[in-house]
């Protein structure tokens, strides 16, 4: 009797974060609509420091500056304010050359390797705009990026906008289809807390802003700095949203291996992260306990639950021949995978075998998260994960 109950919970956690959840965000979010106190104009707009931890960005840095001093904010408004963190290639050497023909742009050059949060916490204290833009340097903006954050800022409820996440160089060989799929799919998720609740469950931290005084320095062992962030803003009382036409292109990675490695290290920091906010799972806040409990706790212990079902559905085969055949097809599913794999070496790409082995990776690399974290974080320094592939 205890196997069926663990069996049905974990099917149904598994549901809920998946699937149930999103539905019921589209339930209630039917004809609600965002945030409709807003600037008018790019004139209107507070002034804004647009602050970026760069290493080793040599490949993409002057298409990304050239796509921020695209958008058609007044003079004086703007200002760039560049970290690199100890590069060694030609990253240095581009924004010197940068930095004389663009009033707008502060280059700081830091010696010792120190990682991300550390440099974008010493950037917000030598800027002196009202909003900040945090943004990565592979991520390109569109030339209405900047108006179309900064206008919800006229509504002095909204502490934190993001952005809308496009890919780019989509390709059937890799997993950046699938990974396409599940931004997407997130992106909406986003958007629907933002307008019901202003409990967006952190933005995608490529490109997004906040207003300054809002912004709480990231612990510098903390991996995924966008979602602490979002919830301390969240927290302050302030809402978070999401807006679709804050268009932002990335070249989505097409590596299993690469992104396998960028999971882990967000898989670990999402622990970091739920150590840290654990009492939000019983929060007064409106929405905040649903949002966290439901798209980030019961997805970050997804594997357990799938262990769960797994072990329990050996358990109850022994004597239900019902079970028996729900173990096989969890069976066939893990060799799905290998499958895929054996397929791929031969250049055949079969997108649904695709989409099972990018969600279990996704869920493997929460587990290998989980282990690094119970080891302990004693850096955050990171490499770009490598794009174009």
């Amino acid at each position: 009797m205890t196997a069926l109950i663990l069996f049905w919970i974990s099917i149904l956690a598994l549901l809920h974060t998946y699937i149930l959840y999103p539905a019921i965000l589209k339930l209630i979010g039917s004809g609600k609509l965002i945030n409709n106190n807003t600037y008018s104009s790019a004139r209107e707009l507070p002034g804004v420091s647009v602050i970026m931890a760069v290493h080793n960005e040599q490949n993409v840095l002057e298409e990304k500056i050239s796509s921020i001093v695209s958008n058609n904010i007044p003079e004086g408004k703007i200002e760039i304010l560049v970290g690199s963190d100890a590069s060694t290639d030609n990253t240095n050497e581009i924004l010197e050359k940068l930095t004389a023909s663009l009033a707008c742009l502060r280059f700081v050059t830091f010696l010792a390797r120190r990682g991300k949060s550390a440099i974008i916490n010493d950037l917000v204290r030598m800027s002196d705009k009202e909003i900040l833009i945090i943004t990565d340097a592979n991520v390109l903006f569109g030339r209405e990026t900047i108006y179309q954050l900064l206008k919800h800022f006229r509504n002095n409820d909204i502490g934190l906008v993001d952005s809308n996440m496009k890919h780019k160089g989509l390709k059937r060989s890799g997993i950046s289809v699938q990974e396409n799929s599940y931004v997407t799919r997130e992106v909406e998720t986003k958007f629907l807390e933002g307008i019901i609740w202003g409990t967006m469950m952190g933005p995608f931290g490529g490109c997004y802003a906040i207003k300054r005084k809002l912004y709480r320095d990231v612990p510098v062992t903390y991996l995924v700095d966008d979602f602490y962030i979002n919830m301390n803003v969240i927290l302050s009382g302030h809402k978070a949203i999401l807006e679709p036409d804050a268009h932002v292109y990335e070249d989505v990675s097409n590596s299993l291996g690469e992104e396998f490695r960028r999971k882990i290290r967000i898989a670990t920091g999402n622990f970091q992260n739920l150590m840290h906010f654990r009492n939000c799972i019983c929060s007064s806040v409106p929405g905040l306990s649903l949002s966290f409990f439901s798209h980030k706790v019961l997805r970050w212990i997804g594997p357990l639950f799938m262990a769960l079902v797994f072990i329990t559905s050996i358990l109850l085969s022994r004597e239900n021949i019902l079970f028996r055949y729900i173990l096989g097809i969890e069976l066939i599913i893990l060799v799905l995978p290998i499958i895929d794999y054996l397929l791929g070496k031969i250049k055949i790409h079969i997108i649904i075998l695709r989409f099972v082995t990018h969600f279990l990776s996704m869920n493997l690399a929460l587990v290998v998260g989980f282990i690094k974290f119970l080891k302990g974080v004693k850096s955050n320094v990171w490499q770009p994960t490598r794009r174009n592939q």
